[in-house]
């Protein structure tokens, strides 16, 4: 067992997981400011805590949703969906990651993207997309350290806060590009009971900050 092993669970502070229902008002807290004051989110309207489970457990059936939970608060979290519904775009998904502001600098993004990434290239998804209001330089340069490549801007795509909104697309190619996808894609039950699921927690854990600024 490595040392980091041992602080983790000798300290507790820390955990990547799925999210679960009891998580959905900590995950509220960090999504509402997004919809009510940013335009990161297109979302106008709060969805109220029935729906957004219900919402948590559709992307379940298949992707993983996770939570980082950080001192029992809800630091933030990241899930992949669907990108579009015709089959030959079933290897290609959106990621979203969203964190609260009191657990800036902790990595926490970095961390839950690289637990995300793990599990869906197993499950055999080929590529990710995010999808970012512009400008928006702090949310850009994250994605290009995980290997993100801009491949279109939208103008004027979205009207919030009183203005129209220029839309990016990122893009991280996860597979072999020389080679077909796999026919059959995991499901996330399909995945949970394997190792890969807790290396790509641990994965994810090695990349997070808690001690210092």
């Amino acid at each position: 067992m490595t040392n980091l092993n041992l602080k983790y669970q000798i300290n507790m502070k820390a955990s990547i997981r799925l999210a679960e229902k009891r998580d959905v008002p900590g995950i509220l807290e960090i999504y509402t400011p997004f919809i009510l004051e940013t335009a990161v989110t297109f979302e106008e309207t709060v969805p109220d805590e029935i729906s957004f489970w219900e919402r948590i457990q559709t992307i379940m059936d298949e992707l993983p949703f996770l939570v980082c939970e950080i001192d029992g608060r809800i630091a933030g979290y990241a899930y992949a969906s669907g990108y579009r519904s015709r089959a030959s775009y079933r290897w290609t998904k959106e990621v979203s990651v969203y964190i609260h502001p009191d657990f800036h600098r902790k990595r926490v993004a970095q961390a839950l993207y690289t637990s995300l990434n793990a599990m869906v290239r197993f499950q055999g998804i080929a590529d990710l997309l995010a999808i970012i209001t512009m400008p928006n330089e702090p949310s850009v340069a994250f994605h290009e350290q995980f290997g993100y490549q801009k491949c279109g801007e939208f103008s004027k795509v979205g009207y919030k806060l009183g203005q129209w909104q220029n839309v990016g697309w990122f893009e991280l190619f996860l597979q072999d590009e020389t080679e077909a996808p796999k026919d059959k894609i995991l499901t996330l039950n399909e995945i949970i009971e394997l190792p890969i699921f807790q290396e790509a927690i641990q994965k994810g854990m090695e990349k997070l900050k808690l001690n210092g600024d």
